[in-house]
């Protein structure tokens, strides 16, 4: 393997932020044995299983986020991780909670762990924003309809999680209370909602 064919691969990468995954990088012409030697040859540094970054790349700031993105492109970060990204909770995340489609299998992700949530279509469209993090579009629910989710949810996450959120989003300038209730209603827990934010606005 020549030291321009080494460029090429490197190329590759590049055009894409430094990071892909393996087989989007097979797609794109880079042979998987290629991978394995620019690995140990230290031109790639192994981020999660399957993906690959460029080692003289700025290592990633949201490595869970950016590696489930890449792996699995229907998930919507929702839960615990979106409120930690929107500094909307205490919680650490110990899980990277994420949705998908009703019609889409759980990933078998062994790293970092998971925590899936399967939505029916109108909940699951609802409130998607796009982000770019490292370089790659991550899709994240707004914080209205994160809290929505906490409350639709609080069995799993707990009551305290979904209310100290939302007294934490109704501090914040502006709260949107029209459409955190807008949610509610696509999340059918309205009745359940309404006495605290009414209680907290």
């Amino acid at each position: 393997m020549a030291n321009k064919t080494i460029t090429e691969y490197k190329k590759v990468f590049e055009e894409n932020n430094g990071i892909l995954r393996a087989a989007t990088a097979i797609e794109l012409g880079v042979p998987k044995h290629v991978l394995y030697k620019m690995v140990k040859t230290g031109e790639l540094v192994r981020e999660a299983q399957g993906i690959y970054r460029l080692s003289d790349t700025d290592p990633l700031g949201n490595p869970d986020l950016v590696s489930i993105s890449l792996r699995v492109p229907k998930a919507v970060f929702c839960l615990i991780s979106a409120l930690y990204f929107h500094g909307l909770t205490t919680q650490i995340p110990h899980y990277v909670y994420f949705a998908l489609p009703r019609d889409v299998k759980t990933p078998k992700i062994q790293y970092p762990p998971i925590r899936v949530f399967h939505l029916s279509e109108k909940p699951y469209q609802a409130g998607i924003v796009e982000h770019e993090l490292d370089g790659v579009q991550v899709r994240i629910y707004d914080r209205e309809k994160t809290i929505a989710d906490c409350f639709k949810f609080r069995e799993k996450i707990g009551m305290e999680v979904a209310l100290e959120a939302a007294k934490d989003y109704l501090r914040q300038p502006r709260p949107n209370v029209s459409l955190l209730m807008k949610y509610a209603r696509i999340n059918r827990v309205e009745k359940v909602m309404r006495p605290y934010v009414e209680a907290l606005i």
